[in-house]
């Protein structure tokens, strides 16, 4: 008899606790999914489509994780060429709050996200291992881990802006998926070589999917919504 008490006692208890968690991971509407990097990549190195093949990756994800009410862009900048003025991704996003998948406050607005002020300079966003998710709400693999994704681009200064130099930081404005060429990377768990930017950490060894593969990546993006 107190075997059998004691077994109601522990069902009842852990039907309570998953009625609790089942709560607590509830969506929250006033939270609605805003940010997450890719769960994949386009799989053509960093030859993306341009921004608007970019743009239509996140949103096909979002929509497939159930947030496609929502317009979405890929955080990317792009660099004055063939006549066309460069494009900050700091300009492309909206201007948040920002919840992952969880709920979970990133950055309130444009000016939190990047440090702008002297107080978000001094709070920091927070973007972190933690708190980077997919919009599957499964973590992205980082440092230490097999195989290292941590690499996302973004083709943008610590600011959010283009760089103004001659040298090719965006893979030809994400149309290219050669060998050769580059793109800036920034490193979402803000860990591994020397800089811990999550949106401006280092430039890739190509544009091809291997390249980027061999640098620390997966050709992932961050995608944020702009309305």
């Amino acid at each position: 008899m107190k075997t059998s008490l004691l077994a109601g006692a522990a069902l009842l208890a852990s039907t309570f606790a998953g009625h609790a968690l089942a709560q607590q991971q509830a969506p929250d509407p006033s939270k609605p999914l805003g940010f997450f990097v890719t769960s994949e990549g386009v799989g053509k190195g960093a030859d993306l489509g341009g921004l608007a093949g970019a743009d239509a990756h996140c949103q096909k994800l979002a929509s497939a994780a159930g947030a496609g009410s929502r317009t979405w862009h890929a955080y990317l900048s792009t660099q004055a060429a063939d006549g066309k003025p460069a494009v900050n991704a700091r300009d492309r996003i909206g201007k948040g709050p920002w919840f992952n998948a969880r709920g979970v406050l990133v950055a309130r607005d444009v000016a939190h996200l990047h440090g702008d002020s002297l107080e978000a300079a001094q709070l920091g966003n927070n973007l972190s291992r933690n708190t980077v998710l997919t919009e599957k709400n499964e973590p992205v693999k980082g440092a230490g881990d097999k195989p290292n994704e941590h690499d996302i681009l973004t083709g943008s200064t610590p600011d959010g802006r283009a760089f103004a130099d001659a040298a090719d930081r965006t893979c030809k404005n994400y149309t290219s998926s050669a060998p050769d060429g580059s793109a800036q990377l920034g490193h979402f768990d803000r860990t591994g070589g020397g800089n811990t930017s999550w949106n401006s950490a280092h430039p890739s060894r190509g544009c091809g999917q291997q390249n980027l593969v061999s640098t620390g990546g997966a050709g992932l993006l961050y995608c944020f919504a702009a309305n």
